[in-house]
């Protein structure tokens, strides 16, 4: 079996070498030729870059640290302590790889990229709340149009549940986030979240949607209604975002493609 590693290239949380040997350890050959799988090593951002890009099965390796703010990695499936016993594991075939749904994000027309776990549109540093419509279109879960005084709105995947999705829970319970706590969106279904809002609206009803799901198989279109320090976060790995501006349309749908993820037998990791 062949293996590639990825790590963040600009702040890895473990060099590379180790990584290195522990895959020639369990007699993994390491390639950037046609690898069988990916081992990411990082946090759950890294994970999210690597998976909206990458179609082999990946591996998400976390990294233990004491720091409170450091990198929870919710999306780990092992963390880099216990990484040589799960090679074994994989090694020896004593693994499944789940698929996950991607999202395809174009702006006015031009495909920019896809998504793993969550896109958003937040405002950046010079700006005050961001004012935009959320059409959301076809679907199961039919035709309406949210609009918004906010800091922002996220569009996310299962995969990326315990991100901006669940800032909701933790201010309401007012504990630590537990990932599998707070794993609400299906499978076959999109989450939508706004952020700090002022205000919500939905057209022709007396709701004032903050978050909720719908069908997978819906698009989703956003547009501001007045210019904004408004940045596009989740399909390039600039951390600048993209710029949005009053006039383009950012345009969310699904993906043809998906991202496979190594889940290891339990008490592995």
């Amino acid at each position: 079996m062949r293996a590639s590693i990825l790590i963040d290239p600009e702040r890895p949380k473990v060099k590379r070498a180790a990584v290195l040997r522990m895959l020639e350890e369990v007699g993994l050959r390491v390639t950037q030729t046609r690898p069988d799988i990916g081992v990411v090593v990082g946090g759950d951002g890294v994970f999210s870059d690597y998976g909206r890009l990458i179609s082999i099965p990946l591996l998400f390796v976390g990294v233990r640290s004491a720091e409170p703010t450091a990198s929870k990695g919710y999306l780990a499936e092992v963390r880099f302590d216990r990484l040589l016993e799960a090679l074994e594991e994989i090694k020896r075939k004593k693994y499944t790889v789940v698929e996950y749904r991607r999202l395809q994000v174009e702006i006015n027309g031009v495909v920019r990229g896809e998504v793993f776990t969550d896109v958003y549109l937040e405002k950046g540093a010079d700006s005050n709340c961001l004012r935009y419509h959320l059409d959301v279109l076809g679907g199961k879960g039919g035709a309406f149009t949210d609009s918004a005084i906010a800091n922002g709105v996220i569009i996310c995947t299962s995969a990326g549940s315990t991100g901006y999705y669940s800032y909701v829970d933790r201010l309401r319970r007012g504990d630590r986030l537990e990932a599998d706590r707070y794993t609400q969106i299906g499978r076959d279904e999109v989450g939508v979240c706004h952020i700090a809002p002022v205000l919500t609206a939905r057209d022709d009803t007396e709701k004032a949607p903050l978050r909720y799901t719908v069908p997978w198989g819906a698009s989703f279109r956003l547009r501001l209604t007045r210019d904004a320090d408004a940045r596009l976060f989740g399909v390039i790995k600039s951390r600048n975002g993209i710029r949005v501006r009053v006039g383009d349309s950012i345009d969310v749908k699904p993906s043809p493609n998906t991202t496979q993820v190594i889940r290891l037998a339990p008490g592995v990791g």
